[in-house]
């Protein structure tokens, strides 16, 4: 039985640990059933934190909008996810803006005098969507509609992975020093179903596909279910209620059922994200995401199921989300207390470890030992952003913990800080130890804090690519709700 000791990143605390944790559990279980996960939690004892209470950050004295910045480029298919991570309505609001101005055109009303308006007839479909029928397999997911309820039965193969969600809660039975994975999968196969190589995926969910029967072998949707379903309700009357207070009397126009579907997915993970939810960004396979917006727009009746069909849409998206950055700058001077607040875990983390790294370190060789020590046969190290750093720190040093046979970092900057010559045990020029175990390093183009190191320590990194299908930053925090990752990692495994 192989031990994989899972070491998070920057920024994670126990709450969010616990979380991808499950992930990870859930991930490996659907294909190596067999391996053991062990738990590496740093952050809440060596993390860092504002010891004054935030006495450094200056006070706002006046506003000061640098305006300016890069624009995204409206070929770029992820434009629009960038725009509705910063408003979920913006998309809906230039639509609506269109709609008028072709009333104010002279364009026909949409509707009758006596008759109901069509568009508050659309409202009232948003206010109907629903997660409930949406598994894997084709079978129903108990409870996904109501209030944070756990789901069962919605694991390829028809196992039961109640437990794994339910608002935030940890996986039952995982609280112990490891878990083993036996009885946790499906069928073995992804939502993907794609194997071979590190190439990335594209398109792999099938041009947005219903969520019914989305896979019967293990990958599917259903932890992103379970993580919005008790937000579906309060962002589709948001959307609904936009829908009808905008277009309510404009004429009729196509597209609206897809851009209706996006906005209330995007309202429902920013309030799953929110202190009413996870308060954490949730790792979303883009795959996954295309399948629940793809699953709405059916129930809207629409048929732009892949999400971008139209061009003309999507470029009206990036220009309303290059104009807002100037006035994102002069609120970020507004609000910088509460910002520099926020970013304390992810930054601060990064800061301290350069300075107060061996506190990390000696955690992850302990969780190392603990795993060797109880027998449970290899030992692998599994490494998230900075815990990458950290794993490489350790296993360069002249007394490394024994029994590591492979390490596999996922979007990770140890490379970079390598060629920076910024690594603690290892200066650049320096070869890695002969010692140094096996080492497969995962990265996504689209995460610009993921490096690749096979260029950087030939013969001795193999880089694998990944395609979350998400935009910077989401990419960086995907990685362990991305299906693919565990089908490439299953035959890497000691």
């Amino acid at each position: 039985m192989t031990s994989v000791v899972f070491v998070h990143g920057t920024g994670v605390r126990a709450k969010s640990y616990e979380k991808s944790f499950a992930r990870v559990v859930n991930g490996l279980g659907r294909v190596r059933a067999e391996v053991r996960v062990v738990r590496c939690l740093w952050g809440e004892e060596h993390g860092a934190s504002l010891g004054l209470d935030g006495a450094s950050v200056p006070m706002r004295s006046k506003n000061r909008g640098v305006g300016g910045g890069e624009l995204l480029d409206e070929d770029d298919p992820l434009a629009v996810w960038a725009l509705l991570e910063v408003d979920p309505l913006a998309e809906l609001r230039e639509f609506a803006e269109a709609a008028r101005a072709r009333r104010g055109g002279g364009a026909r009303a949409g509707f009758a005098p006596g008759r109901q308006d069509p568009w508050h007839t659309i409202a009232d479909r948003v206010r109907g969507l629903s997660l409930a029928g949406v598994s894997g397999g084709g079978e129903s997911v108990a409870g996904v509609s109501g209030g944070g309820e756990s789901v069962a039965g919605v694991s390829g193969g028809g196992e039961s992975l109640a437990g794994v969600s339910g608002g935030g809660e940890s996986v039952a039975g995982v609280s112990g020093g490891g878990l083993s994975l036996a009885g946790v999968s499906g069928g073995g196969e992804s939502l993907e179903g794609v194997s071979g190589g590190g190439e990335s995926v594209e398109g792999a969910s099938g041009g947005g596909l219903s969520l019914a029967g989305v896979s019967g072998g293990g990958g599917s949707p259903a932890e992103l279910v379970s993580d919005l379903a008790p937000h579906l309700g309060p962002a589709a009357g948001r959307v609904a209620h936009e829908i009808s207070r905008t277009l309510g009397g404009t004429p009729p126009a196509d597209g609206i059922e897809a851009i209706a579907a996006r906005a209330v997915y995007a309202l429902a993970v920013q309030r799953a994200e929110g202190p009413d939810g996870a308060d954490e960004p949730l790792p979303v396979d883009g795959a996954d995401r295309d399948a629940v917006v793809g699953a709405l727009t059916d129930q809207l009746g629409g048929t732009d199921r892949g999400g971008f069909a139209a061009r003309a849409a999507k470029g009206v998206a990036v220009r309303a989300l290059n104009s807002y950055l100037s006035p994102l700058s002069s609120l970020a001077h507004s609000f910088r207390s509460g910002i520099t607040r926020g970013s304390v875990p992810a930054g601060g983390d990064i800061l301290r470890y350069q300075a107060r790294g061996a506190g990390v370190r000696a955690a992850i060789r302990a969780a190392v030992r603990e795993a060797v020590d109880s027998g449970h046969g290899p030992v692998v190290l599994l490494a998230h952003s900075l815990g990458g750093i950290a794993c490489v720190d350790l296993l360069a040093e002249p007394d490394p913990p024994a029994g590591v046979e492979l390490l596999v970092t996922v979007g990770s900057q140890a490379p970079f800080l390598y060629e920076l010559d910024a690594l603690t045990a290892l200066r650049r020029g320096e070869p890695l130890p002969a010692a140094f175990p096996r080492w497969i390093n995962v990265y996504d183009e689209h995460d610009l804090l993921g490096f690749v190191g096979a260029k950087v320590f030939p013969g001795r990194v193999t880089d694998l690519r990944v395609d979350t299908r998400q935009p910077f930053p989401r990419a960086h925090t995907s990685y362990f709700g991305h299906h693919r990752l565990y089908e490439l990692l299953a035959p890497e495994l000691p």
